[in-house]
């Protein structure tokens, strides 16, 4: 399925800086925003994945900056939001950088539950500080948790759902302490299982009991959930702020 662009000129001159923008719902995001007209800085660590999605936002006609960078230090994050100031108005901060771990917390170590959480928490949390200090007044911010912040799906992954879990009440803070001040919108959208790599790589039936948990009966495409990100990135929601809207098909009401 191919992203639907919803208007080509709702963010046009303006800066969008999307984390992960390398690959998957990062790279997803990123086009979608370069299409609605911003110059998007893709941020990630690998420096020859960004400089091809970069790329290929360049060949379709719109611009595209990378940095790579590791996002998940406060020293990383600033040279982000030096860079980010340095090409134009910076209006949108899509935080999709993010890793996973799926072992049983009998057997996790500290030091892996403390990496996921410093990566998908404490990394988004220096994104948001430093890009919020160079943001112009009315700027959006998209944090990208799970539902697995809301629910379980029956896979041990206590490290990924409590960062998870964590990312949504960062978002609804920031929210209430910069919505007056600083006119800034804060928001966080929580992606179902959608069409990835890791995903294929499941096993052993593992998909399919996935899908048996989706009423409309399928994963999501990663255009679908950016066409989400583009909604809340713009001011088509102007009047939304500390929401959390859920991308899963309808799982978790199940």
């Amino acid at each position: 399925m191919t992203a639907a662009i919803l208007q080509p000129s709702l963010l046009e001159g303006s800066v969008a800086v999307v984390t992960g923008g390398s690959s998957g719902l990062g790279k997803a995001s990123a086009r979608m925003l370069s299409q609605m007209g911003a110059h998007v800085l893709l941020v990630a660590r690998g420096a020859e994945r960004l400089a091809a999605t970069a790329q290929e936002i360049k060949d379709d006609g719109a611009m595209a900056s990378w940095l790579a960078v590791d996002a998940s230090s406060p020293e990383g994050c600033a040279q982000v939001a030096a860079r980010a100031a340095g090409l134009g108005t910076v209006k949108v901060l899509i935080n999709s950088a993010g890793i996973g771990s799926a072992v049983p917390a009998s057997r996790e170590t500290a030091a892996a539950f403390r990496q996921v959480i410093d990566v998908n928490l404490n990394g988004t949390y220096w994104m948001c500080q430093r890009i919020a200090s160079v943001m112009a007044t009315g700027g959006s911010i998209v944090n990208v948790s799970s539902v697995l912040g809301l629910v379980s799906v029956g896979i041990p992954q206590a490290a990924y759902a409590t960062s998870k879990a964590g990312l949504l009440g960062l978002t609804r803070d920031l929210a209430v302490q910069w919505a007056t001040r600083r006119g800034i919108r804060v928001n966080a959208i929580c992606p179902g299982y959608f069409s990835s790599p890791m995903l294929d790589e499941l096993r052993d039936g593992t998909l399919d009991e996935i899908v048996q948990r989706v009423p409309l009966g399928r994963v999501g495409s990663a255009e679908e959930i950016a066409n989400v990100v583009g909604f809340l990135a713009s001011d088509l929601s102007s009047y939304i702020t500390g929401a959390t809207l859920v991308v899963d098909g309808g799982m978790t009401i199940r």
